[in-house]
Protein backbone atom coordinates (compact mmCIF):
# COMPACT_ATOMS: atom_id res chain seq x y z
CA UNK A 1 0.00 0.00 0.00
CA UNK A 2 1.40 3.39 -0.95
CA UNK A 3 1.52 6.30 1.47
CA UNK A 4 -0.70 9.30 0.91
CA UNK A 5 0.59 12.73 -0.01
CA UNK A 6 -1.67 14.10 2.75
CA UNK A 7 0.14 12.08 5.43
CA UNK A 8 3.50 13.22 4.06
CA UNK A 9 2.35 16.86 4.20
CA UNK A 10 1.13 16.37 7.78
CA UNK A 11 4.52 15.00 8.91
CA UNK A 12 6.39 17.75 7.04
CA UNK A 13 4.21 20.37 8.76
CA UNK A 14 4.98 18.81 12.16
CA UNK A 15 8.71 19.14 11.32
CA UNK A 16 8.45 22.61 9.75
CA UNK A 17 10.51 24.28 12.50
CA UNK A 18 13.57 22.22 11.53
CA UNK A 19 15.94 23.41 8.85
CA UNK A 20 16.52 21.32 5.75
CA UNK A 21 13.83 18.64 5.98
CA UNK A 22 13.48 17.13 2.52
CA UNK A 23 12.00 13.99 1.06
CA UNK A 24 12.26 11.78 -1.99
CA UNK A 25 9.42 9.71 -3.39
CA UNK A 26 10.42 6.06 -3.72
CA UNK A 27 8.04 3.40 -5.05
CA UNK A 28 4.92 4.93 -3.50
CA UNK A 29 6.63 5.74 -0.21
CA UNK A 30 8.78 8.66 0.98
CA UNK A 31 12.36 8.76 2.28
CA UNK A 32 12.93 11.61 4.77
CA UNK A 33 16.19 13.54 5.02
CA UNK A 34 17.33 15.86 7.77
CA UNK A 35 20.16 18.19 6.76
CA UNK A 36 21.10 15.74 4.01
CA UNK A 37 21.09 12.59 6.14
CA UNK A 38 18.50 9.83 5.76
CA UNK A 39 16.61 9.74 9.03
CA UNK A 40 13.71 7.48 8.09
CA UNK A 41 10.65 7.48 5.92
CA UNK A 42 6.95 7.20 5.52
CA UNK A 43 5.77 3.69 4.74
CA UNK A 44 2.08 2.73 4.55
CA UNK A 45 1.22 6.05 6.21
CA UNK A 46 3.50 5.30 9.17
CA UNK A 47 6.51 7.37 10.19
CA UNK A 48 9.47 5.04 10.70
CA UNK A 49 12.98 6.13 11.70
CA UNK A 50 16.34 4.41 11.83
CA UNK A 51 16.88 2.46 15.05
CA UNK A 52 19.76 4.53 16.43
CA UNK A 53 20.74 4.38 20.11
CA UNK A 54 19.67 7.99 20.56
CA UNK A 55 16.23 7.35 19.03
CA UNK A 56 15.68 4.26 21.17
CA UNK A 57 16.57 6.14 24.36
CA UNK A 58 14.49 9.19 23.34
CA UNK A 59 11.27 7.31 22.59
CA UNK A 60 9.02 6.48 25.57
CA UNK A 61 7.80 3.29 23.86
CA UNK A 62 9.99 1.43 21.39
CA UNK A 63 8.07 -0.43 18.71
CA UNK A 64 9.83 -2.00 15.75
CA UNK A 65 8.21 -2.27 12.34
CA UNK A 66 9.23 -3.53 8.91
CA UNK A 67 8.79 -0.83 6.25
CA UNK A 68 8.46 -3.34 3.40
CA UNK A 69 9.14 -7.00 2.74
CA UNK A 70 12.74 -8.12 3.42
CA UNK A 71 13.74 -4.72 4.88
CA UNK A 72 15.55 -4.10 8.15
CA UNK A 73 13.46 -3.20 11.16
CA UNK A 74 12.90 0.45 11.91
CA UNK A 75 11.32 2.31 14.82
CA UNK A 76 7.64 3.16 14.56
CA UNK A 77 6.98 6.72 15.73
CA UNK A 78 3.61 6.73 17.43
CA UNK A 79 3.70 10.36 18.59
CA UNK A 80 3.40 12.08 15.20
CA UNK A 81 0.79 14.45 16.67
CA UNK A 82 3.38 15.83 19.12
CA UNK A 83 5.38 18.42 17.18
CA UNK A 84 7.89 19.06 20.00
CA UNK A 85 8.54 15.33 20.39
CA UNK A 86 9.24 14.88 16.66
CA UNK A 87 11.60 17.85 16.52
CA UNK A 88 13.45 16.58 19.60
CA UNK A 89 13.67 13.08 18.15
CA UNK A 90 15.15 14.27 14.85
CA UNK A 91 17.63 16.54 16.65
CA UNK A 92 18.65 13.72 19.01
CA UNK A 93 19.27 11.36 16.09
CA UNK A 94 21.16 13.71 13.77
CA UNK A 95 24.72 13.33 15.10
CA UNK A 96 24.46 9.54 15.18
CA UNK A 97 23.41 9.22 11.52
CA UNK A 98 26.05 8.56 8.86
CA UNK A 99 27.09 11.40 6.58
CA UNK A 100 25.43 11.44 3.18
CA UNK A 101 27.25 9.62 0.43
CA UNK A 102 28.65 11.85 -2.32
CA UNK A 103 26.54 11.84 -5.47
CA UNK A 104 28.03 10.25 -8.53
CA UNK A 105 28.59 12.66 -11.38
CA UNK A 106 26.83 11.81 -14.60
Amino acid sequence: MASSKEYLQFVLEQLSELQEITYRAMMGEYILYYRGKIIGGIYDDRLLVKPTRSAISYMPTVTYAIPYENAKEMLFVEEVDNKDFLIGLFDAMYDELPAPKPRKKK
